[in-house]
């Protein structure tokens, strides 16, 4: 496995390992290669996702890897969910638990460890393997950090310092019969091909226009499919402002937006024949059961996030690196985030977004 650097060695009766991976739902799934690869190597061991309570829905009765979520105590730049203090109790009650589970082997796949790394270590595990960038506490097996990295790879190269050698590259979800069952429900009624649209981003500096999404809908309607809006509870103004921009049959146009659980976020993506997105939760999902992408990228994400092949996933990237209203820089691995959430992704044409749209719902099995 030359391409990834030196493997560390394999370590022995290992029967238990943390991996801890805050952030969202597209950074868990960023590292579903890794976690899959540290199950290859260490087969006998049941892997522990440290995580969150969205990662504990996603994981939730579904096969793969994963052995068991356990959702993360509030704990600054690891988990800290809006409106919700830190609670030193709960956080001594995590901690205590994690120490009488007698890990062998805890991962940190939550960046360059500056918060991350001294919380492994209170873990207690036998031993530790992560990342760091310069100045931060180190774990027992390191290497170094770096922005500007494709996520899968930056975390496949840490399950490596652990031994595991890279046996998935590509992230992949199981797709249950429950998905499938809440997806015809909430689709009942649509004909195929089904374009579902994610117009939300939780930055909403990447979030293209929605009168532009709109636009691409009422062309694929016109070209006779069906459309979807997704989106969380908090995404509803979103959606409706697509499916208002949206020319065509509005019975063939359909917001979904807060009325699915996760569950039925993945089966709507199963049964479609095309997401279009921002660079989101919802899009790596739609890779991760096989569903082709037509996505929108600010350039500094198709470097971290951005999938790999493009037959099937199609990328249309923003070029711009600085704020359109006060200018400053944006690119830079150190630059202070100015105040302005505006979209940095207004450099995107439609027409060709609409023609990758139009060919993918032309040449895809509804």
């Amino acid at each position: 496995m030359e391409e990834f650097g030196p493997l560390g060695e394999v370590l022995p009766d290992v029967r238990r390992i943390a991996v801890l991976r805050g952030g969202g739902i597209g950074d868990m799934v960023s590292t579903l290669p890794a976690i899959g690869s540290l199950s290859d190597a260490y087969p006998d061991a049941g892997i522990v996702l440290l995580g969150t309570e969205a990662h504990e829905e996603l994981f939730r009765d579904r096969p793969g890897p994963v052995s068991e979520v356990r959702v993360l105590p509030v704990a600054k730049g690891v988990y800290e969910p809006s409106d919700t203090p830190a609670d030193p109790v709960a956080e001594e009650r995590f901690f205590s638990w994690a120490r009488q589970s007698r890990f062998d082997l805890a991962v940190q796949l939550h960046g360059g460890g500056r918060w991350s790394n001294p919380f492994v270590r209170r873990l207690g595990a036998r031993c530790t393997v992560g990342s760091h960038t310069d100045g931060v506490e180190r774990l027992d097996r390191s290497i170094p950090y770096q922005l500007y990295q494709h996520e899968v790879f930056r975390t496949l190269e840490v399950v490596g310092q652990a031994g595991a050698a890279p046996t998935r590259r590509l992230p992949a979800l199981d797709v249950t019969e429950t998905d499938l069952a809440a997806a015809d429900a909430a689709l009942e009624g649509l004909e195929p091909p089904v374009l579902a649209v994610h117009p939300g981003a939780r930055d909403p500096r990447r979030r293209w226009p929605t009168s532009r999404f709109g636009e691409v809908v009422g062309e694929a309607v016109s070209a006779g499919a069906s459309a979807v809006v997704l989106g969380s509870p908090g995404d509803g103004e979103l959606a409706d402002e697509v499916v208002r921009a949206a020319r065509g049959r509005r019975s063939a146009i359909r917001s979904l937006a807060g009325r699915l659980a996760l569950s039925g976020v993945l089966g709507v993506l199963s049964r479609s024949a095309v997401l279009l997105a921002n660079d989101s939760g919802p899009r790596h999902l739609a890779q991760a059961v096989g569903t082709p992408t037509v996505s929108v990228f600010w350039i500094g994400n198709v470097i971290t996030a951005a999938p790999f092949v493009r037959a099937r996933h199609r990328v249309h990237v923003s070029t711009t690196v600085a704020c359109p209203v006060c200018g400053a820089d944006c690119s830079g691995l150190d630059a202070p985030r100015c105040p302005h959430d505006v979209s940095f992704l207004t450099d995107v044409r439609v027409g060709p977004v609409r023609d990758d749209v139009l060919e993918l719902i032309g040449t895809t099995d509804a």
